[in-house]
């Protein structure tokens, strides 16, 4: 997501702002998608034109009467709803740009209500263009999710671009109306900037007053607005440490170079097992009667040294026999072209560079509810790159919280959002802790929704937080290292090289193009977007370097 997002607001009510909204006075009236407790809920809120007098003055900081909203804005207030710890805003076509700005603000659970925030459209993240599963009946457009925490009240608006009000302030860099990216950066605010009271003006490089007939050119707002409620449900008692990492493998690991196990690492020694270039391995049981199994796997001569108690050591185990003639080749014996012994080197070179498997939280650990996803995976044929994400959702979440984060987000992207399942690939928390993410095997190529243009082939890693002016947790960059030094290391992938993918379309490459990209790559390296954060985006040149000195390399 674009780093613009999750800027607080130091004044809460400045005529910009502090606008009526229509008024929702209970749970009553919301559209609410319920599951059982545990599994969490929905509530949808529609988002409606505004009215001089529709503002619920109870929730709203004295300083004087707000002015008439402008005609085009949208909004609703709901003072009384069901508890939910996450909001977001969605509309009806997924292919609808937002040209608009979004501002929320939520009360705490018997708490007081938090400063406004500014949400922006999802248009970076999510399945890729032509996909299914953003061409669907269910896909929706929406705006990043933002997690707010246990609480019962919110207010939202929304006003279109070219809008701009009187006697308002503006947040640094922006007018009233917020343009395409306009007060998106960190610091900016809805309604003022810092330290400007009610009625105060503009902030530096700001409109504070915007004449006569403003707002007659503002952009028209997708049809079907509407406010999003996520309620992540209770969490499902915890599976012990072992279960809840060894319940990832899948029943078939993906298998890596020479049929091992993923990473595993080769035996330096030859393999006595039947030949893969022999038509037909024997399946006879040994005895000692029986001749000794063939030395080695390419040769069609056996060593022509008999077996005696004077004779040198021979190149393969010797096997009890009370014939002293020399064996002969087993039936079928084919002698591999030149060809295959190279490929069989490469492969071979290629699987020293493996990583040890990190932990990682599975779904069933961190409660996904598999009911609410599609049925069915979509695989990849490789993973050939990882890309880097921040989550946008904000910092202010604990540890121990990381799970019901998670869970809102996936109901998001399912529910709200219309995708067959939770978008990221894997998830790591700010201590340092990996989670499964999208289900299908945390082995195999599973294919994500994470970079607009560029989920073929890939692999979405995001951080859960906001890193465009907070620099990431150094647990959380070491995470980074591992899973993808393990991960890379399943698909034979140097962590400090390059490669191509082949661009889905995009604001930044068109479909088909031949793309050059790191194998770490961040979001921004794909598509033109602040993601993963500046200050995240700094370290992938040590997330490079460490996971591949975890690979051996």
């Amino acid at each position: 997501m674009r780093a613009y997002l999750a800027s607080s607001i130091g004044v809460a009510c400045t005529a910009a702002l502090a606008l009526p909204l229509a008024v929702y006075p209970g749970p009553a009236h919301a559209r609410a998608e319920r599951t059982a407790a545990s599994s969490g809920s929905t509530q949808s809120l529609p988002l409606l034109p505004l009215v001089a007098d529709g503002l619920d003055r109870g929730v709203v900081t004295p300083g004087g009467d707000a002015p008439a909203p402008a005609p085009a804005d949208r909004g609703v207030a709901a003072s009384r709803v069901r508890p939910f710890s996450l909001v977001g805003v969605v509309w009806d076509q997924p292919s609808a740009d937002l040209r608009g700005r979004v501002q929320v603000r939520t009360r705490a659970v018997g708490g007081d209500w938090s400063p406004w925030r500014e949400l922006l459209p999802y248009g970076d993240e999510g399945p890729d263009p032509d996909s299914p599963e953003l061409r669907g009946v269910r896909a929706h457009g929406g705006t990043a999710p933002l997690w707010v925490g246990d609480s019962d009240g919110v207010q939202a608006r929304v006003r279109p671009e070219g809008v701009t009000v009187t006697g308002g302030g503006a947040g640094a860099g922006a007018d009233a109306a917020g343009g395409a990216d306009a007060g998106r950066g960190a610091g900016a605010d809805a309604g003022g900037g810092a330290g400007v009271g009610a009625g105060g003006g503009a902030a530096a490089g700001a409109s504070a007053d915007g004449g006569p007939g403003a707002g007659a050119r503002s952009a028209a707002l997708p049809s079907g607005l509407r406010l999003e409620l996520i309620d992540p449900g209770e969490a499902p008692a915890p599976p012990p440490p072992d279960r809840a990492v060894l319940r990832a493998l899948p029943a078939h690991p993906a298998p890596t170079a020479g049929g091992a196990a993923p990473g595993a690492r080769p035996s330096a020694g030859p393999s006595w097992g039947p030949s893969r270039w022999s038509a037909k391995p024997s399946l006879r049981p040994s005895r000692p009667s029986v001749k000794p199994s063939w030395p080695s796997r390419w040769s069609a001569k056996p060593s022509p040294r008999p077996s005696g108690s004077s004779a040198k050591p021979l190149p393969y185990p010797s096997t009890p026999s009370t014939h002293s003639t020399r064996p002969t080749p087993p039936p079928g014996a084919i002698t591999p072209p030149p060809s295959a012994l190279a490929e069989e080197a490469t492969k071979a070179n290629a699987a020293r560079y493996s990583a040890p498997r990190p932990s990682i939280v599975t779904r069933a650990g961190w409660g996904a509810d598999e009911k609410i996803r599609e049925t069915g995976h979509v695989y990849s044929k490789t993973v050939k790159v990882a890309f880097i994400h921040h989550t946008v959702t904000g910092n202010k979440y604990s540890c121990s919280q990381a799970p019901s984060v998670l869970r809102s987000i996936y109901r998001y992207h399912v529910k709200s959002l219309g995708w067959r399942d939770y978008g990221y690939n894997f998830t790591i928390d700010k201590c340092g802790k990996i989670y499964e993410g999208r289900s299908g095997g945390v082995t195999k190529a599973v294919r994500g929704a994470h970079t607009l243009g560029f989920n073929t082939n890939s692999m979405g890693v995001a951080v859960l937080g906001t890193f465009s002016a907070k620099k990431p947790p150094a647990k959380a960059v070491k995470a980074i290292a591992k899973l993808t030094a393990w991960k890379l290391g399943l698909f034979k992938r140097n962590p400090r090289g390059t490669t191509h993918l082949v661009s889905g379309g995009g604001n930044k490459y068109k479909k088909g193009a031949n793309v050059k990209l790191h194998v770490i790559a961040g979001h921004r390296d794909g598509f033109a977007t602040e993601c993963p954060g500046k200050d995240l985006y700094k370290k992938l040149g040590s997330v490079r370097k460490t996971a591949a000195r975890l690979q051996g390399r």
